[in-house]
């Protein structure tokens, strides 16, 4: 149990604390306490920014070119933009190449709006496709080239470009309305992975995104004077040091980055365990594997089809992920199930199938022993038999005590039970499966996990097999 706390609560702990408690705090403190820091302060400090997205966005590009990969592209996109943004910004400083111009307010205030649009961008699906890499390029080329013919007239000619927005200006509220708007769906869409895959990287997105986002109130609102303002340039860089530092480990690791993209999905979870469900999870269905190589299949499908169906019935990423773990682990009390009786080339005797039925509690106690899984996992584990009216077993539970996750898991074990062929039967047909669920449901199964399954099994033409995903998955 202490080793599940510090797993599930304590990365929550870090994600208030440092993307919404800290920055909030040193704004509240010492924001609006006033500040006469050199010019060369800000030079130093946005000329480092500038050259960190620079890298970034060089090694985003270059890696999206080499896998085809546009939405890699267009994360490099967005940071290319955000580095001649901040380049002209850090040389526009009074006194650095000309005096004080328009340039200096209008690029301060648009480099994180701007890239957090481009950022958003990233989710599109088009963006998946190899052909869009060559007007994904022109793109970046185009808006770099904009930037930094924005960049020679502002510093060239310091009267022309306007001073805008000042800060509290309409124009300023509306460039704090759009940016905070955009960085809050990305924060969304990288917490969504998070809560699936747990992995500090991808926690580490989220708070690398709320820092950017916590950078535009000072940039729109506060002047050179504030401390606050030079609070908000902080940020600023920590903020993308840490999103791009993140990015650049999972490509680096042969993976996509898919924080900031948000289509990660539980199915993924399914398909590459090891990676996004831990080692310990890992190792248990290698066990079951050199056990029994059927039954560790069984779990992977049964595990697969039950994310398919909680997302269909809108699961939050925290149940999906419980469902993955739940679903992969479900038959691991089989260990203790003696080979004569799990291998039997036959029907099973009374005496035998009572103890096949046993299996759910002694899956339970071995994974508490174990440690580190939480009640929703062992709740699945141990109640993957039950039916609502009572009949189940190990416990004979009644419908009020049978979640929907367990009733989704119930389903989705009869179902590849039926159309899994056995050593003492055939395999049974998709349609004669189906109406076996449809023929006991409200009495054994949940209407709802029936009809949510149904309609999964129908969007595949033709079902894909486990195999292609992990490889889908490896890829990705």
């Amino acid at each position: 149990m202490r080793l599940f706390f510090r797993e599930r609560f304590a990365p929550l702990l870090v994600l208030v604390g440092l993307g919404a408690v800290l920055p909030s705090a040193l704004l509240l403190i010492w924001g609006d306490r006033m500040v006469m820091l050199g010019t060369q302060w800000h030079f130093t400090g946005v000329g480092v920014t500038a050259l960190v997205a620079a890298i970034a966005a060089l090694a985003l590009t270059v890696v999206g070119v080499r896998r085809k990969d546009g939405r890699v592209i267009l994360l490099g996109t967005a940071f290319t933009v955000m580095a001649a943004l901040l380049a002209i910004h850090g040389l526009a400083t009074p006194g650095v190449i000309a005096p004080y111009g328009g340039v200096l307010a209008l690029t301060g205030a648009l480099t994180l709006p701007a890239g957090a649009a481009i950022f958003a961008l990233s989710a599109l699906p088009p963006l998946r496709r190899p052909h869009s890499i060559t007007a994904l390029l022109w793109l970046e080329g185009a808006s770099l080239a904009v930037v930094i013919g924005l960049g020679v007239l502002g510093l060239g000619f310091p009267s022309v470009v306007p001073d805008v927005p000042d800060p509290k200006s309409p124009g300023a509220v509306a460039a704090l309305i759009i940016g905070m708007s955009l960085f809050a769906i990305l924060i969304l869409r990288a917490l969504k992975t998070y809560l699936l895959t747990r992995r500090g990287v991808d926690l580490a997105v989220v708070i690398g995104v709320a820092w950017l986002m916590a950078a535009i109130p000072p940039a729109t609102m506060m002047k050179w004077m504030d401390l606050g303002w030079w609070i908000g340039h902080g940020l600023e860089l920590a903020g993308i040091v840490i999103v791009s530092v993140t990015v650049a480990i999972d490509l680096r690791r042969s993976a996509q980055s898919r924080s900031l993209v948000g289509d990660f999905s539980a199915a993924e979870l399914v398909a590459a365990e090891e990676a996004f469900l831990g080692a310990q999870v890992h190792a248990l269905l290698q066990r079951l594997a050199d056990k029994d190589e059927s039954t560790e299949e069984h779990t992977r499908r049964v595990a697969l089809r039950a994310v398919q169906v909680g997302e269909e019935l809108g699961l939050a990423p925290g149940r999906l992920r419980a469902l993955a773990i739940g679903g992969l682990l479900h038959d691991m009390g089989k260990l203790s199930v003696p080979d004569r009786i799990l291998k039997k080339p036959s029907s099973l005797e009374d005496e035998e199938f009572a103890v096949i039925k046993k299996h759910p509690e002694w899956g339970v106690k071995l994974l508490r022993e174990l440690g580190g899984f939480s009640p929703s996992v062992l709740e699945l584990v141990h109640s993957h038999h039950e039916r609502l009216d009572g009949k189940g077993y190990p416990r004979r539970l009644a419908e009020c005590d049978l979640s929907l996750d367990t009733r989704i898991m119930t389903v989705c074990d009869v179902y590849d039970a039926l159309v899994s062929p056995r050593v003492y039967r055939d395999a049974w047909g998709h349609e004669a499966a189906m109406q076996l669920l449809h023929e006991q449901t409200g009495s054994a199964f949940d209407r709802r996990c029936v009809a949510a399954l149904e309609a999964v099994l129908d969007r595949e033409h033709p079902r894909p097999a486990l195999a292609t995903l992990r490889v889908a998955a490896a890829s990705a």
